[in-house]
């Protein structure tokens, strides 16, 4: 996948106007070097679901990717698991994503039941599952539809069954969110990226991407239902979380 992608210019050069951020075919086509270069830890974060699959997941359940991408949770999975372990459902919103995720499966593990859905994660109907993994997705929603979400992915669950939420945090503390900024675009700017490019997706993503502190996303996981939930990994202001449901 990564052979086939581009390097990450799309705000490398000055804008007139700096439209909003989306995930359209510009982006699906830089999207790798995108994603390497703009958040800490999202190798590691995929690194690990397949062993949390192998201790959480039942034997052949389902798993949802919500905001699949270009399908990178799902070949983490099925790079680590048979095709017998799981079931598996890509959703996205862009046409592109799911187009090229759908392909990606075909080529990549074409003996593992891989699909993908173009539709709104908010208006699904899903089915009972084993795990939902939820990459950085969340924090493109509307605040107010955050909760309605979690609830409905924790009525999908099945028992013992687990949600994996990875978003974007924002500090309730201002100096220690000033310092975390700072030190991620320090992070962007030793992985290539120009002032001028950090400064015109900031203002790309301006109230597109809306992040929550974590106390505010364990809160959220609370009253949906979960009664425990944990950071099991931070990098600067970029976090995952694990939701178990009973």
């Amino acid at each position: 996948m990564s052979d086939a992608s581009y390097r990450d210019a799309i705000f490398s050069t000055p804008l007139d106007r700096v439209a909003r951020f989306s995930f359209d075919e510009q982006v699906v086509a830089c999207f790798p070097d995108m994603i390497r270069r703009s958040v800490p830890g999202y190798g590691q974060i995929l690194g690990m679901l397949s062993l949390i699959a192998q201790r959480h997941l039942r034997h052949g359940a389902h798993v949802y990717d919500l905001g699949c991408s270009l399908g990178a949770s799902g070949l983490a999975l099925a790079g680590a698991l048979p095709p017998e372990a799981f079931r598996y459902t890509g959703v996205d919103l862009s046409p592109a994503m799911a187009e090229q995720a759908r392909q990606t499966f075909l080529d990549e593990c074409p003996d593992h039941a891989m699909r993908v859905e173009e539709a709104d994660i908010r208006r699904l109907d899903y089915a009972p599952s084993g795990m939902i993994i939820l990459n950085f997705t969340l924090q493109f929603l509307p605040p107010g539809d955050r909760d309605e979400l979690l609830k409905r992915l924790f009525d999908a669950l099945e028992p013992g069954g687990v949600l994996i939420l990875s978003e974007k945090t924002v500090d309730a503390d201002e100096r220690d969110n000033a310092w975390r900024v700072e030190r991620y675009h320090d992070f962007k700017r030793a992985n290539g990226y120009s002032e001028l490019e950090i400064s015109q997706k900031r203002t790309a993503l301006e109230n597109v991407l809306v992040p929550d502190t974590l106390e505010v996303l364990h809160d959220r996981l609370k009253q949906a239902g979960f009664p425990r939930s944990m950071t099991w990994f931070q990098y600067l202001n970029f976090a995952s979380l694990i939701a178990f449901k009973p």
